[in-house]
C-alpha cells in the first residue's frame, strides 16, 4: 500500500507579506490541500515558533516530523521540489539564476518596506528616524525602477511574479512610499497580473 503523501503546516499571518508570497506558491503549486496554515505570533516568547525557527520569525514550514524549513524562498522551493515543478522556477541553469536574483530583489523591497514599518511599531512615541526611513525608502525606489524596466511576464505565475506582487501589495496596503505615481508600469503590470492570477486575491489580507 502506498504511504500517504506528506503534510505540512506553514506558520504565518494572514497579513505577512512573506507568509502570503508562501500561500501563493502553495495556490500555484496544487498543495493546498496538504499545507495547513497555523498562525504564529513572533513577539510571544512562548510560541512554538521560535523553538521551530531559532529566529522567531515567520514564515516557517514544519515538516511532518518536527523539523522546520526557512525562509520564504527556501520554503518556495522545497515545496516546488516537493510538487516535482518548475512552474515557479526553472530547475537548474542561467535562468534559474536569474529568476533566483530577481525574486531575492522581490523579497529586498519587502524588507525595506518592513523596516520601515517597524520603525513605528518598536520605538513607539519616539520621533521617526528620518535618516533610516529615508535609506529603506530608497531601497525600495531603486528596486521598483529595475523592476519598471524590466517588468516579468504579467501573464506567467512564478517565484518572481509572486514575489513582486506581494511586495506591491504590501506597499498599497501600508502606504510606505507612493509607488503607483512613480511607476505607472508597474501599477499596470500588477493589474494585468493579478487578473491573471487568481491566488493574488484569495490571499489578501483581510481588511477587518
Amino acid at each position: 500500500m502506498a504511504s500517504s503523501p506528506e503534510t505540512f503546516v506553514l506558520r504565518s499571518t494572514p497579513t505577512s507579506p512573506f507568509g502570503r508570497k508562501v500561500r501563493m506558491a502553495i495556490d500555484g503549486l496544487g498543495l493546498s490541500d496538504r499545507v495547513m496554515l497555523m498562525p504564529a505570533d513572533p513577539l510571544d516568547e512562548n510560541d512554538t515558533l521560535r523553538q521551530q525557527n531559532p529566529l522567531g520569525k515567520m514564515p516557517c514550514l514544519v515538516r511532518a516530523d518536527g523539523s522546520a524549513i526557512y525562509d520564504s524562498g527556501v520554503i518556495v522551493e522545497f515545496l516546488a521540489d516537493v510538487a516535482g515543478s518548475d512552474r515557479l522556477l526553472p530547475a537548474h541553469g542561467e535562468a534559474r539564476f536569474q529568476a533566483l536574483t530577481r525574486a531575492r530583489l522581490a523579497d529586498g523591497i519587502l524588507d525595506a518596506s518592513i523596516l520601515i514599518v517597524y520603525d513605528g511599531r518598536f520605538r513607539p512615541g519616539e520621533p521617526p528616524a528620518e535618516r533610516w526611513l529615508a535609506h529603506q525608502r530608497a531601497k525600495i525606489m531603486r528596486g521598483l525602477a529595475a523592476f519598471e524596466e524590466t517588468p516579468p511576464d504579467p501573464e506567467k505565475t512564478d517565484i518572481v511574479s509572486i514575489g513582486l506582487s506581494c511586495a506591491l501589495g504590501y506597499l498599497d496596503w501600508r502606504k510606505q512610499v507612493d509607488w503607483r505615481a512613480a511607476y505607472p508600469g508597474l501599477a499596470g503590470w500588477l493589474s494585468r497580473f493579478s487578473a491573471h492570477e487568481p491566488a493574488f486575491e484569495r490571499t489578501r489580507a483581510p481588511t477587518s
